[in-house]
């Protein structure tokens, strides 16, 4: 079997390995930092630790089957999970609050009605009907199978918008998530939840096609799910399965170019000059300038690999995290995760994809029920996230600026947890310009998944390259970012090395 150099240790990149040593390749990963897991780290002080990546997962059969397909040992072995009941909360600008339950469809629908009346309950409800339909439209060849060759299949929107009818003139049909909102929503309210997932994800609600409604099916229909020691318990358990099955590591080991031979990927050179011969190269990152000379991965309108992402998108955002260690015990009935919504969630998108700080975000609240994250139970650890402008766009080194957007978080979050400024013990900052710095992601940019419609703009390219032997997995790559996605990415491009060109995917 071949050598194969995988570049970078992150999720998809790992999950590739994983399947790649199994298959009876020698496989070894380079990984810049000193440590794997890429986006998904943590941050630990006085007792207190915090993820500082993604916090939930969803779609966790991604996961199983990587464990299931590299090992005795379940995934439910390896780390303990549970669903957080009720999923979210969410409280609007005119005081309202609701709490939707985890995977249920008809307690959503229930608890909508209750809290928001006028038939709002119905009205969502038959919003996700329709993002069913897109689901079973698009599930395959977005998620589960390499980019086809005649990608621009996926440019069509595959959510069944309403047709309406209008006096004197022509029908209308929702194209972005803003006019599912405005035009299918019944409630203002309803328009910011859907708003919110789109925003959570790094999607402009404005120009991000109605498909976007594939994010709220997900969380609703397969459910939350919380990590045990957070979601880098679960980079650790990948990290461990690629380590038992003879997955080779080289931390701080920072790849300054593919090596090419005879016009394929032939091994890489790390930055001290040495090079390891490879058959097959795989890149989990995003690809830089100078990364393989003189050569073009993608380009746009080719008919074998998907243009470049974010095309028409404009820059990608990052998050912001204020990281709190509080005095006192985490309540009872407190919810994991809570979305306080702005009163003007038009001028936050503005803020966002316009390279501004945003006055009023919209703030995530995160309050896990885990003594991992706490000294004891007289304390609490709560994390609060906001989607923003990269770094670059915004100057996230500015102090001044770091805290004013910080006590915006802070003002949010009291309503989801009174007192939360008088039970402050320590806060730590996290912008996009640390993301940068740990990930080497260009602006600390977190990619979105891929997504079908606006003409192909929100897919993501795909895991072949223009130059054989060289593939590509995690969020930058197809089917683009978020924990499931990166593990999906990593299975395609094992298959696509195990199995050749002629690879489709899970059946």
């Amino acid at each position: 079997m071949a050598r194969i150099a995988v570049i970078g240790a992150g999720m998809g990149a790992m999950a590739a390995a994983a399947r790649l040593a199994v298959a009876g390749h020698r496989v070894t990963v380079y990984e810049r930092s000193e440590t794997f897991g890429g986006s998904v780290g943590r941050y630990a002080h006085e007792g207190f630790a915090f993820d500082t990546g993604p916090t939930l997962l969803h779609l966790p059969a991604v996961y199983r089957d990587l464990f299931v397909k590299t090992g005795k040992e379940p995934l439910e072995q390896c780390v303990a999970m549970t669903q957080v009941d009720p999923a979210s909360r969410h409280i609007f600008a005119d005081g309202t609050a609701v709490s939707l339950p985890n995977a249920s469809r008809a307690g959503v629908v229930a608890a909508l009605d209750t809290a928001l009346g006028g038939g709002a309950g119905a009205a969502w409800g038959e919003f996700l009907d329709r993002a069913r339909d897109a689901w079973d439209r698009s599930r395959r060849p977005l998620l589960e199978e390499p980019l086809r060759s005649d990608w621009q299949v996926l440019g069509r929107d595959p959510y069944p918008a309403l047709r309406q009818r209008r006096l004197l003139r022509s029908a209308r049909q929702a194209g972005t998530v803003t006019e599912v909102g405005a035009w299918e929503l019944s409630d203002p309210r309803l328009a910011a939840l859907f708003d919110g997932y789109a925003l959570s994800y790094g999607l402009d609600p404005l120009r991000a096609p109605a498909a976007a409604a594939l994010l709220p099916y997900m969380e609703e229909t397969f459910g939350s799910w919380y990590v045990s020691g957070g979601i880098r318990a679960l980079a650790q358990a990948v990290y461990e399965r690629c380590l038992a099955r003879k997955v080779e590591f080289v931390f701080g080991g920072e790849v300054a170019r593919v090596v090419e031979k005879d016009g394929r990927a032939a091994g890489v050179e790390l930055l001290d000059g040495t090079v390891a011969e490879a058959g097959h190269v795989v890149l989990g990152a995003r690809p830089h300038p100078g990364l393989v000379p003189g050569q073009e991965l993608w380009r746009d309108g080719d008919v074998a690999v998907q243009p470049r992402p974010g095309q028409g998108q404009g820059a990608v955002p990052g998050r912001f995290l204020v990281l709190l260690s509080l005095r006192g015990a985490r309540p009872a009935d407190a919810v994991h995760r809570t979305l306080v919504h702005p009163a003007d969630g038009g001028a936050e998108r503005e803020a966002v994809f316009g390279g501004r700080l945003a006055d009023r975000p919209t703030v995530t609240v995160l309050r896990p029920d885990d003594p991992s994250t706490r000294p004891d139970d007289a304390h609490e650890a709560v994390t609060l996230m906001a989607t923003v402008a990269p770094h670059g766009a915004v100057d996230w080194t500015d102090a001044a600026l770091r805290e004013r957007c910080a006590d915006a978080l802070l003002e949010a979050a009291g309503e989801a947890v009174p007192g939360i400024r008088e039970r402050l013990l320590h806060a730590e900052v996290r912008t996009p310009a640390e993301t940068a710095a740990d990930t080497g992601a260009e602006g600390g940019s977190v990619p979105a998944p891929a997504l079908a419609g606006a003409g192909g703009a929100y897919l993501h390219p795909g895991n072949r390259t223009r130059l054989p032997g060289l593939y590509v997995a995690g969020g930058w790559s197809h089917p683009g970012g978020g924990l499931a996605h990166a593990g999906m990415s990593g299975a395609l491009v094992a298959g696509l090395i195990v199995e050749g060109d002629g690879f489709r995917g899970s059946q």
